[in-house]
């Protein structure tokens, strides 16, 4: 079912099947690069996607032989030139990376988790955006590459602080340094990607089938959860014991969990609540 509360998407496309979001990076003639269309449609799908009760996991993946180049090198030429002659120009800077840097940040905070399919090239803004997700699945061809220390800059939208926490710092520094490639088998070796496939149509294949294995979990359970690991990653036992506590409390069904054992019993899938569609106060 093709999901058609979105304008429509001219560098994605959106399927929502079986509460399974899908959404495809579509334009493979530019290798999927990112430009300001791309940035202001990935913003308003997640937050959709967010709002929306409906989807309870989120495969993201890309058309073509290449997953994403990264940024569009056209845009630096254009849309992206940074004033680097007065220091107004310079602070402006300051909030255009902190407006980009928080549309890859809503794939942190969305109530479902977020499974990427990458093949081929993963390169530069593109290592910025699937190392906001939950899982990455890739193909034996695919590559990571921090690029913007080929062209003379820092990475800037989340590589530098995601990829610490899913890779030994040496690695990390190694390829944010020299702008080498990372292979498949290497990331999957360290722990970045989950798995790795001969072809582009297996690795799809197993990033719906775990997303439709989460979708068929309790919708709340799934979403306290990815709020509980994403807390422990960046704060101590103690403090993550205790916002254990404090979650569970908050959203323990027992209701869930009796028709979950039931389900498991009679080896049939489990019918649970959906997250409610979020509405904001000041609409």
């Amino acid at each position: 079912m093709t999901d058609t509360a979105l304008p429509p998407l001219t560098r994605f496309a959106l399927t929502l099947d079986k509460h399974v979001a899908h959404l495809r990076l579509n334009r493979p003639e530019r290798m999927n690069s990112m430009d300001p269309v791309f940035w202001g449609e990935l913003d308003r799908t997640l937050k959709h996607l967010h709002r929306s009760g409906e989807a309870r996991a989120l495969v993201i993946s890309g058309e073509g032989k290449h997953f994403c180049a990264g940024m569009d090198l056209a845009v630096f030429q254009g849309s992206l030139q940074l004033d680097d002659q007065t220091a107004e120009g310079r602070a402006a800077v300051f909030d255009l990376l902190g407006d980009m840097q928080a549309t890859f940040s809503l794939l942190e905070s969305l109530r479902m988790p977020v499974i990427f399919a990458i093949q081929g090239a993963c390169v530069g803004g593109a290592v910025d955006l699937v190392t906001a997700g939950c899982i990455r699945y890739a193909t034996a061809d695919a590559f990571f590459c921090v690029q913007e220390i080929n062209i003379g800059m820092v990475a800037d939208v989340g590589t530098l602080q995601r990829l610490p926490k899913l890779l030994p710092m040496a690695l990390v520094k190694e390829l944010a340094y020299t702008g080498r490639r990372l292979s498949a088998a290497k990331a999957a070796a360290h722990g970045l990607v989950n798995d790795v496939f001969d072809t582009p149509e297996a690795c799809l294949a197993a990033a719906l089938q775990c997303a439709q294995e989460i979708a068929a979990k309790p919708p709340v359970a799934i979403w306290g959860t990815k709020q509980v690991l994403h807390y422990a990653r960046d704060h101590s036992v103690e403090d993550s014991l205790r916002q254990m506590g404090w979650l569970q409390g908050a959203v323990w069904s027992t209701r869930n969990v009796q028709e979950s054992v039931k389900a498991m019993k009679e080896k049939r899938a489990g019918e649970f609540p959906p997250l409610v569609d979020l509405k904001y106060f000041g609409e």
